[in-house]
């Protein structure tokens, strides 16, 4: 199973991928929720345990206090994989756009299109479906979707290559 991660200063998205590479669980929630629920799947996920953390990257642009904010999270997702025997992997925004749609000029519409080219059934409009017949992404919103890219750039980049 992967557990992938969208940080944010102030709360984060999560995705929990199957073995099969199916989605079981996701949201986004206040940091210390995304904590505990990395910590839990930590402790009770059978099988070989993945972690992928979108990773900040300098452009040479000057950042505010909530970039920094964003790094001391990451620091304590990494801790938390640390006392619990797992190394995390970092993922950075590059190796999503290169991973899904082979182009560093990549938009966030364009990985999320990607993704749903990939992933979806039947709905590749918008990947979700109805409630009474749901899609892949049904349920996904905001940072889910950066989250979804994370784990799919740590599927190409690790165990594809496996």
């Amino acid at each position: 199973m992967i557990f992938a991660i969208d940080p944010g200063n102030e709360q984060s998205a999560y995705v929990v991928l199957n073995d099969d590479f199916s989605i079981k669980e996701g949201a986004k929630l206040e940091n210390k929720g995304v904590l505990d629920s990395l910590d839990a799947y930590l402790f009770y996920a059978n099988g070989e345990k993945h972690v992928a953390i979108e990773m900040i990257a300098s452009y040479g642009m000057a950042v505010g206090k909530s970039v920094f904010d964003t790094c001391v999270f990451i620091g304590q997702l990494k801790q938390i994989c640390l006392n619990n025997g797992i190394e995390p992997k970092f993922i950075y925004r590059k190796d999503e756009k290169m991973t899904l749609c082979n182009s560093m000029k990549a938009k966030d519409a364009n990985i999320r299109q990607a993704l749903i080219d990939r992933y979806a059934k039947f709905d590749f409009k918008n990947g979700k479906g109805t409630k009474a017949n749901p899609d892949t992404f049904y349920g996904f919103k905001a940072d889910m979707w950066a989250a979804m890219a994370v784990a799919h750039a740590y599927k190409e980049i690790y165990l594809d290559k496996e």
